[in-house]
């Protein structure tokens, strides 16, 4: 086991701690407990969160939060206080958006915890940094929809596996297919309700060209009329899916849209 002072130099709050524990021994027996619970959590947290569970999302990052802040790993604790009142309003755009971030904080906070313990050598511990593949691919999906969140959202959760390029309304959507003369684009998510030209302009757009056969659609839309659903379902298009969704519904919804384009 190291000395504490190797946890002071990593930026833990032992001193904070102490006032807590009474002494370093009782701190350390503790500290156990933490490396096992916070990696059970940090899972639990995945889960939560692909699911949309945003309530029990916000139970386990409660006590997280508390579990860091016990143990002095302020910014770990600050980071799951920030997502704790995000999940509380619901925002599971927002928690996927900075959902990294909690996980290099807690997987740092894990790391130290083994090295000290005496657990790792330091020089065997790969602190978690999240990377952008910026390699071209060889397949997109379009995202046409005029919300920031929800293309952000999207992006960041395909940008590994496909190209995503984004259209604020129909229009750029329609510009974006004309200039696919590679055939890249393998499926499209469309929002309804746009500015300029909406959703079933893209739809006709796409009747009129013969599209669907060659590129896949599915609509993501916040309208709340059943029967403007139903006159999507008046296109040949794979699936409509309500906002607000949770990652596993999108991710399973391009599944299917993609898959269709390989069926052709």
């Amino acid at each position: 086991m190291k000395d504490q002072n190797y946890l002071i130099d990593n930026g833990v709050n032992v001193e904070k701690s102490l006032e807590l524990f009474g002494d370093i021994d009782t701190y350390n027996q503790s500290i156990v407990d933490f490396l096992t619970d916070a990696t059970e959590k940090l899972e639990q947290l995945k889960s939560y969160k692909e699911s949309g569970d945003m309530s029990n999302y916000s139970i386990q990052v409660h006590a997280l939060k508390s579990d860091a802040k016990y143990f002095g790993f302020d910014k770990l604790a600050e980071l799951a206080l920030d997502q704790e009142m995000k999940s509380k309003s619901n925002d599971m755009f927002y928690i996927s958006e900075h959902f990294d971030e909690l996980e290099k904080e807690t997987i740092r906070a894990i790391n130290i915890t083994k090295v000290y313990l005496g657990q790792e050598n330091e020089e065997n511990i790969v602190f978690h940094e999240t990377t952008t593949n910026s390699t071209p691919k060889d397949q997109a999906i379009l995202v046409v929809d005029d919300s920031e969140v929800i293309k952000r959202f999207i992006e960041k959760l395909f940008n590994n596996k496909y190209d995503v390029l984004q259209a604020g309304d129909g229009r750029e959507a329609i510009n974006l297919i004309a200039q696919d003369n590679g055939n890249k684009i393998v499926g499209i998510l469309l929002d309804l309700n746009m500015p300029n030209v909406n959703g079933f302009q893209v739809l006709d757009y796409f009747r009129e060209n013969n599209l669907f056969e060659k590129i896949p659609v599915s609509i993501i839309t916040g309208v709340g009329s059943n029967e403007l659903v139903a006159r999507a379902y008046d296109y040949p298009i794979i699936e409509v899916l309500r906002k607000p969704f949770n990652e596993k519904d999108i991710k399973r919804v391009v599944e299917e849209t993609v898959s269709r384009y390989g069926l052709k």
